[in-house]
């Protein structure tokens, strides 16, 4: 099992940024990709960036490139979520995810709230 906390979340103006943050517990040297999710009401999750734990190669929306970064700790154990120049289309609650051989695993979700 693996457990996931995030923090970071909050208020900003347009143009602001962000960090987000994710740590990962339990047995975390099960891991092999951490990402970031987001879901606005009445809409689907969508994934935001995702990178790999031994690689760390990263992917990304094309709605976030070139304004957010996903990063990782050398444990591989906390995943963060640079985001600059938000937009209020970027409010949201935002998913910490890992995954390991044949399981996935989720957060409780932090809310980011962009005002225009």
């Amino acid at each position: 099992q693996v457990q996931l906390v995030e923090s970071g979340g909050g208020l900003v103006q347009a143009g602001g940024s962000l960090r987000l943050s994710c740590a990962g517990s339990g047995s975390t040297s099960s891991i092999n990709m951490m990402g970031w999710y987001r879901q606005v009401p009445g809409n689907q999750r969508e994934l935001v960036a995702t990178i790999t734990v031994g690689g760390g190669s990263t992917n990304y929306a094309d709605s976030v490139k070139g304004r957010f970064t996903i990063s990782r700790d050398n444990a591989g154990n906390t995943v963060y979520l640079q985001m600059n120049s938000l937009k209020p289309e970027d409010t949201a609650v935002y998913y910490c995810k890992a995954w390991t051989w044949g399981r996935s695993f989720w957060g409780q979700g932090t809310q980011v709230t962009v005002s225009s």
